[in-house]
């Protein structure tokens, strides 16, 4: 089994394979197309990013400057929007719902490195999916953990560290990220 193969059925793999290291560098070429590329020109995405991701809903728009670790693991539903400085480690699934928000500097991780420091030199970590459900709003500088899930509806203050899944129609704040109100 390939470590892209180990990667994508979320085992423990290296992270330093030479074609995980050639995904990496296609999805550098993309981001970096886009980020310089002049917003009139550019449209919502550059095509070479938009090209790259699973799926792009309709009417999705990325502010620049704009990174994800492989792009190929990174599904948008309609109208989502992220503002300037979004992050995606997007080394496992990451599933964006319809109608959502993403502040600025929002930060989405899917990686968790092995706690052995042997193990972490060699590069072994383990990729869990990122769900984030339709309508949510994810205020600015707020850090999305590796395998956490967002129900429909939910809105995750700025600022916060979500380590756990959040349910549908629940407001969470702090570090750790926790429940504030229930909104309607």
């Amino acid at each position: 089994m390939t470590e892209r193969q180990k990667m994508e059925a979320g085992e423990w793999y290296c992270c330093l394979d030479p074609e995980l290291d050639a995904l990496r560098a296609e999805a550098r070429r993309a981001v970096h197309a886009h980020n310089i590329c002049p917003p009139d020109a550019r449209g919502a995405i550059a095509p070479e990013l938009a090209a790259l991701f699973a799926v792009v809903g309709r009417d999705c728009f990325l502010e620049a400057p704009f990174h994800c670790a492989y792009g190929i693991n990174l599904s948008l539903g309609d109208r989502v929007f992220f503002n300037a400085g979004c992050v995606v480690l997007d080394t496992a699934p990451v599933t964006i719902g319809n109608d959502t928000m993403l502040g600025p500097a929002v930060q989405i991780y899917c990686a968790e490195h092995a706690k052995d420091p042997a193990l972490r030199a060699r590069g072994l970590e383990i990729a869990h999916p990122v769900r984030i459900s339709e309508n949510v709003w994810i205020g600015g500088a707020a850090i999305i953990m590796p395998g956490v899930t967002i129900g429909n509806n939910a809105i995750i203050g700025a600022g916060s560290v979500v380590t756990k899944d959040v349910p549908a129609g629940e407001t969470v704040a702090g570090n750790p990220a926790r429940p504030v109100r229930a909104h309607r």
